[in-house]
């Protein structure tokens, strides 16, 4: 279960929720970010691993592609 998004990147109930996430995007790990008094656990072994990731899949998936 998603417990929210924080920097785009969401934070899940389990481990095993984040490593899933993190596995998809080539991500090891796992770190935690305490949300509304429970911790939760995010894919990647920082959170700025998993951020840099997730900016450059977003930037190069969008744009380009108009005009034909």
């Amino acid at each position: 279960m998603i417990l929210t998004v924080i920097d785009g990147i969401p934070l899940y109930s389990t481990i095993e929720e984040a490593l899933q996430w993190g596995n998809s995007r080539m991500l090891t790990g796992y770190h935690t970010h305490v949300y509304e008094g429970q911790t939760g656990y995010m894919g990647g072994s920082s959170h700025s691993t998993a951020t840099n990731t997730s900016s450059s899949t977003s930037s190069s998936s969008g744009g380009g592609g108009g005009g034909y």
